[in-house]
């Protein structure tokens, strides 16, 4: 069988379109603007990063760090988004083995703390994120929870 593979895509920056087109084809988000982000990163004029965990040439999973992932709170930044496994891959741990690549990464920046929003419960705490409060959705009418990893 082959072998997941976890990379942040400056190691395989030729993925860049690839993933684009996959985070744009999950979130509903314009592939351009997973595209400008990716470059940014990729160009250095960020180190908010992109994430994978790939087998053979598809992808299995990734996600990213970005300023603001579409919430109220602009002080609560960067965070992680994009948090995506597809379906036939998930329960092989591949979210959690990339989140935990995102913490040790942003850590060696020193790009502490990260925050994440999500409506899940009980999957982040497992990975040593906290719940911090609710935030309010750009555009959304309800609120969603924000995690902190310290």
């Amino acid at each position: 069988m082959s072998e997941y593979r976890f990379i942040s895509l400056r190691q395989w920056p030729e993925l860049k379109v690839k993933a684009a087109k996959w985070f744009s084809g999950k979130w509903g988000v314009p592939e351009e603007a997973y595209l400008e982000c990716i470059e940014n990163y990729l160009d250095h004029k960020t180190e908010y990063g992109w994430y994978l965990c790939v087998i053979e040439e598809t992808i299995a999973g990734g996600m990213g760090v970005i300023e603001n992932d579409f919430h109220d709170r602009k002080d609560l930044a960067p965070n992680v988004c994009a948090v995506y496994t597809e379906e036939i891959f998930r329960g092989k741990g591949i979210a959690g083995k990339l989140l935990e690549m995102v913490v040790k990464d942003m850590r060696s920046k020193g790009i502490i703390p990260l925050y994440l929003v999500t409506d899940l419960t009980g999957f982040y705490e497992r990975y040593g994120w906290e719940f911090l409060c609710l935030v309010k959705g750009n555009e959304e009418p309800g609120t969603s929870r924000i995690y902190i990893h310290r």
